[in-house]
C-alpha cells in the first residue's frame, strides 16, 4: 500500500456514489449515510466533500457543509478505512481541510464527536488543538452500527485552523475516558453505559463550573479540563 498521498475533492456522481459505500463499511450497515444526491447539492453550494485514495480505492472521507457565518463550517463527518487506521490519515485529511478552508476565508471550523472514544480525543485535542465546552446529551437519539447500545453524547469542538495544539496546559481537573470504548460496547455493555454516563457527568459539571477541554494527556486517558 502507499501512503494514501491522494487527498482530494471528489469529483464525479461515482466518486460520491463510492463515499457513501465507504460510510457503510466505517460506521456499519445499519448507520444510515449521507447519500450521494444530499452530498452532490452540498458540494455544488460550497461544501467540502474529499475522499483519500490508494489507486482508485477510498481509505478515507470527509464532509464538511459552510453554516449561517460565513466565515465557519461545520464538519460532519471524518471515516478512515478500518486498515488504514492508526497511521495518521485522518490528521493528513484535517490538514488537508484546513488549507481548504483558509483558502476560502473560512476562519473556524466545529463539529461533534464521540468524546469517550479516545482515537477522536488524541486526534481532535491533542493533535489539532481544538477546544470544547458544550455537551450534547444524546444527540443523535439511538443510533445503530458501531454507535448501537449507548446514548450518542456528543461535545462540539471548535478549531481554529490558523493556530496550532498548544502542549502546555495548565488543567484545573482531569476527566478520564476508557482506552477502548469500541471493545467495552462489544464486550461488556452495560459497563460501557456506565462508563458514558460518568464522563457524560464529569464533563457537564466541568462545563457548567466555567471549565473547558483545553488538551488530551495520552499517558492517563485524560482530558485536561482548563479556565478561559
Amino acid at each position: 500500500m502507499t501512503d494514501g498521498g491522494a487527498i482530494r475533492d471528489l469529483a464525479s456522481l461515482d466518486e460520491l456514489k463510492k463515499a457513501e459505500r465507504f460510510q457503510r463499511l466505517v460506521w456499519g450497515d445499519d448507520d444510515p449515510p449521507d447519500n450521494s444526491d444530499m452530498l452532490l447539492a452540498i458540494q455544488h453550494e460550497g461544501g467540502l466533500v474529499a475522499g483519500a485514495f490508494d489507486g482508485d480505492v477510498m481509505v478515507a472521507f470527509l464532509f464538511g457543509f459552510p453554516t449561517s457565518d460565513p466565515q465557519a463550517q461545520h464538519s460532519h463527518r471524518l471515516g478512515v478505512h478500518p486498515d488504514w487506521q492508526g497511521r495518521g490519515l485522518g490528521l493528513r485529511m484535517k490538514l488537508y481541510q484546513k488549507d481548504w478552508c483558509l483558502g476560502r476565508g473560512i476562519t473556524q471550523v466545529r463539529w461533534t464527536y464521540d468524546p469517550i472514544r479516545r482515537a477522536n480525543a488524541v486526534l481532535n485535542i491533542d493533535r489539532l488543538g481544538a477546544t470544547a465546552r458544550t455537551y450534547y446529551r444524546d444527540y443523535y437519539g439511538p443510533m445503530e452500527g458501531i454507535n448501537a447500545g449507548v446514548p450518542s453524547d456528543r461535545v462540539l469542538a471548535e478549531w481554529d485552523p490558523t493556530g496550532a495544539a498548544n502542549p502546555d496546559v495548565t488543567a484545573e481537573r482531569l476527566v478520564l475516558i476508557p482506552p477502548d470504548f469500541a471493545h467495552l460496547v462489544q464486550d461488556d455493555l452495560t459497563n460501557a453505559q456506565s462508563e458514558r454516563l460518568r464522563v457524560r457527568d464529569a464533563l457537564e459539571a466541568a462545563f457548567t463550573d466555567g471549565l473547558h477541554i483545553a488538551g488530551f494527556d495520552r499517558a492517563q486517558n485524560a482530558y485536561l479540563l482548563a479556565r478561559s
